[in-house]
């Protein structure tokens, strides 16, 4: 039975039976504590937890996960994976134990035919808690009371790991037979290898207490009781498809095959090569659905994971001994294996392959020049004594030249070299440490974020008016900076500080969209808004400097938003959106927004493309656009679900998160359709002018577009008009034709070039016969020492190699030296013949340039320095000649 069958078989199965079919949450985690979703539990976890009420009694769901903890087990064993689906079904309040025990049985049992999966009811094995007696008697009218085993905690109790909810659960163990381990169930089986666990049931039915590991006090039963399950989909899928493990089920053993194919092996001959092809299949799949669900390859959090991911797979396939690229072989494979189950891989493939591809280009290149610093900083090691490369060396390979940490670990331990890992993690603590106190202190101003929890606490969130209005009658709640964070400061004329009001008009930094502008006014007093910003969740955060009177909590006040700095960043935002639309219009739906940023005037738009604009799509760009401005589309925000939203065509920017309810902005109806909370103008006219300004690359198949919009947009093209007709004037052409005016004066100035180097040339060779025949004899050796003036140092050589052929066969010498804006060229250069006599051109060059202040080196024929005192020149030849003559005396 392939995998997705098996899915829809889960899903359909629930679904009959009262549960809504929830859509997979995206790997990209809600949770700010986790980079990915790790369970399939975790967009449930407010529900169960019952910090929301759940919108629905029952639901079932198949979730994408991933884990990279056990990232360097991968491969080594055949238990280890970094992607993987996990079945369930939650009961919120609703259900319990005898109906959770029943609904699996009658998947796990139920005959093929009739949409179950038939696996033998005999083989199956059933843990329960010590002392739950009621799954053990749910379990009893399904399987003899001699295959239920009853476990403690540390295998069949589960808690969050804090106070909160907390049960026993119910583990369901497939005896895969004799030949896999000993008789005896799960409790004789620790590994797992012949009791397989497919499924666990976790009722959620007490509130446990603080303590530590599976130590913790019980402290009552939940008023309502929960049912949390996980079926591991290859799991089950590697049993009904009669392999070993999951690396060789129907959506990972294609790339697998592919990657032996390429390389030349044969999976199963060779345990190095199958750890290393196993690596391949898994990374390539993982990678495959991260970039599906929005993560871009980086060097920090879930960017940096796939980075990882990516190139341990394409460095182990060079370890396979494939040097070509292979994503481009590889990534296809995974797609038409995982697509049945997630059709938007194939829709979506041109840019997700677009983003693999790039980053196995980059990391080629860093491997070629990573893999010789790595060699040299070994050699270093080695030599020292002690073969261990230090903290500083792997840090150094990793920030400045790109070379992952775990592939310098894999490459020291193949050469039997050390790493100070803990001494690379330290630095690597440090940068991060900086990163995010610098964005903190953006957001909170240096200011501990216990404070604005307490604000939040006492008075719950602000009451946010952004959307509405720019103008507020709010009251002071708290003056919070760095010396007084209890909120009671008083500041006055000329501080700077933070305040949190209980209702405000301003829009808070965020989604690309930079803070509003205005004034807070009160009796006697007035401040200048100059930030704002959300320090904790809910709370709105003013960072201002006060002009007149004295500002503290209690104060009553007015908040008004600069009209002007808004009106302009809605143009910004709206005309994010616009850009964003063209783009797709004319470059393909791959074109999809990886970030933002715009304020007043200013936008800035990152998307995924691989290599520049042409002039003309630079063009068809900003003519869609400010086509769509001139159409005056009608802009709206609606709010719906997430899974409504799609379903509505929104776009949603990669990488972030979003809650159950969105709020969507429409413009022009489904032309521009995109998840987002920023403000925005009522209808595409007032956006006003868009000019593009410039289009860049932001890294490996990412490129930004910036505009200037509105007022600022007309003042752009005014200041190119005044540009172009300045350059009409001074060329005295008209507009049109300076163009081809330029290009003229151009092709002019190189012909000129040409011909000046041709006189160079000219001269060089008469200057080079003069020098030759003014050689001088020193001991046998036919010496030309000379300073022509103005020569750079590459005419110069060519001049020294021109004089010393013209000397013939006999041993010759030629030292000469130029000087041109105050700095010294020197070349020495000898033959064959001189090199017998024992001169070598490295020794004369060291000779000369002392006298001019300067240095240089090279080979025993030719040797090239410079130096910075033109007045020694005299003294350098001399010296040359000295060398010389004591040389063949």
């Amino acid at each position: 039975m392939q995998t997705a069958e098996i899915r829809r078989r889960f899903l359909e199965h629930f679904e009959r039976r009262g549960h809504t079919v929830v859509p997979s949450a995206s790997l990209v985690s809600p949770d700010p504590s986790l980079l990915f979703t790790v369970a399939g539990m975790v967009p449930f976890i407010p529900y169960l937890t019952g910090r929301e009420p759940a919108p629905y009694p029952r639901a079932t769901s198949v979730q994408k996960c991933v884990r990279t903890l056990d990232i360097e087990e991968v491969g080594k064993t055949t238990r280890h994976g970094t992607f993987f689906q996990m079945n369930g079904n939650f009961s919120f309040g609703d259900y319990f134990k005898a109906e959770a025990i029943q609904f699996a049985w009658e998947l796990v049992t139920g005959r093929v035919e009739d949409g179950g999966l038939g696996l033998d009811a005999e083989r199956i094995w059933p843990t329960v808690y010590l002392d739950d007696d009621e799954a053990f008697d749910a379990w009893r009218a399904y399987v003899p009371a001699e295959r239920i085993q009853r476990r403690g905690k540390d295998d069949n109790y589960w808690s969050t790991g804090a106070a909160g909810p907390a049960g026993p659960c119910s583990e369901i163990h497939y005896d895969r037979g004799p030949e896999y381990g000993p008789d005896g169930g799960p409790e004789a089986d620790p590994t797992g290898d012949r009791f397989l666990e497919i499924w666990n049931l976790v009722f959620m039915q007490y509130e446990r207490g603080p303590g530590e590991g599976k130590e913790f006090p019980i402290l009552g039963e939940l008023p309502k009781k929960n049912i949390d399950t996980g079926m591991g989909l290859e799991r089950v899928a590697f049993l009904l498809q009669g392999v070993d493990n999951m690396y060789e089920i129907d959506q990972v053993a294609p790339v697998l095959h592919r990657a032996a194919e390429l390389a030349g092996v044969r999976y199963g001959a060779d345990h190095e090569a199958d750890v290393r092809l196993r690596v391949v299949a898994d990374h390539v799949r993982s990678g495959l659905m991260l970039i599906g669900d929005g993560v871009t390859p980086g060097n920090e959090g879930r960017g940096y994971i796939l980075r990882r991911l990516l190139r341990r797979a394409v460095r182990s396939m060079k370890l396979l001994g494939v040097e070509e690229a292979t994503l481009p072989e590889l990534l296809p494979v995974s797609r038409d294996a995982m697509s049945p189950s997630y059709p938007e891989l194939a829709t979506d493939f041109a840019r997700i392959s677009g983003i693999a591809y790039a980053e196995e280009e980059a990391f080629r290149r860093t491997l070629t020049a990573g893999t010789a610093l790595f060699d040299t900083a070994v050699g270093q090691a080695r030599k020292s004594g002690t073969p261990a490369l230090s903290g500083e060396q792997a840090f150094s390979l990793h920030d400045t030249y790109g070379f992952p940490i775990d592939v310098t670990l894999e490459m020291a331990a193949e050469q039997g070299v050390r790493v100070d890992e803990e001494g690379f993690r330290a630095l690597m603590k440090e940068q991060r440490d900086r990163a995010r106190a610098d964005a903190r202190a953006k957001r909170t101003g240096a200011v501990d974020v216990l404070a604005y929890r307490r604000l939040l606490g006492e008075h719950g969130p602000t009451d946010w008016r952004a959307y509405d209005t720019l103008r507020t009658d709010s009251r002071v709640l708290g003056v919070v900076d760095e010396s007084d964070t209890d909120g009671e400061t008083v500041v006055g004329a000329g501080s700077v500080t933070r305040v949190v009001l209980d209702r405000t008009p301003f829009y808070a930094e965020s989604g690309g969209q930079v803070a509003d502008a205005g004034e807070l006014t009160w009796d006697g007093g007035r401040a200048e808004v100059i930030d704002v910003q959300r320090p904790v969740k809910g709370l709105v955060a003013h960072q201002v400097r006060v002009l007149e009177g004295e500002l503290r909590a209690g104060t009553e006040l007015t908040a008004q938003v600069d009209r002007e700095w808004r009106l302009s960043a809605c143009q910004a935002h709206s005309g994010t959106h616009v850009v964003h639309a063209a783009l797709r219009q004319v470059l393909g739906p791959q074109a999809l927004q990886s970030g933002s940023y715009n304020r007043p005037g200013y936008l800035r738009l990152d998307f995924a493309w691989q290599g520049a604009l042409s002039a003309q799509q630079r063009i068809d760009v900003e003519d869609v656009a400010n086509a769509a401005v001139r159409a005056d589309h009608g802009v709206r925000a609606l709010y719906m679900t997430l899974p409504e939203a799609r379903e509505f065509g929104a776009l949603a920017l990669f990488g972030e998160t979003y809650g159950e309810q969105v709020r969507v902005v429409e413009i022009g109806g489904e032309w521009s359709r995109e998840l987002c909370g920023g403000t925005h103008v009522h209808g595409s006219a007032q956006i006003g002018t868009l000019a593009l300004t410039g289009e860049s690359s932001v890294g490996s198949g990412a490129r930004r577009v910036e505009a200037a919009v509105g007022l600022e947009g007309f003042r752009y093209l005014a200041r190119e008009r005044d540009l172009v007709r300045q350059l009409a004037d001074l060329l005295k052409t008209p507009q049109d034709g300076i163009a081809d005016r330029v290009g003229g004066m151009l092709e002019r100035l190189r012909e000129a070039d040409k011909e000046l180097a041709d006189l160079r040339a000219r001269q060089t060779l008469a200057a080079a016969g003069d020098l030759a025949a003014g050689a001088r004899d020193l001991g046998g050796v036919a010496v030309v020492t000379g300073a022509p003036a103005g020569l750079s140092g590459g005419d110069l050589r060519s001049l020294a190699l021109d004089v010393r052929g013209r000397l013939g066969e006999r041993a010759a010498a030629v030292l000469l030296a130029s000087a041109a804006d105050g700095k010294v060229a020197l070349v020495a250069t000898v033959n064959p013949a001189a090199q017998q006599r024992g001169l070598s051109a490295n020794d004369l060059l060291r000779a000369a340039a002392p006298a001019v202040g300067g240095r240089g080196g090279g080979k025993a024929d030719v040797a090239q320095g410079g130096g910075t005192d033109p007045s020694g020149i005299p003294a350098a030849l001399a010296a040359v000649e000295q060398t010389i003559g004591a040389a063949t005396t």
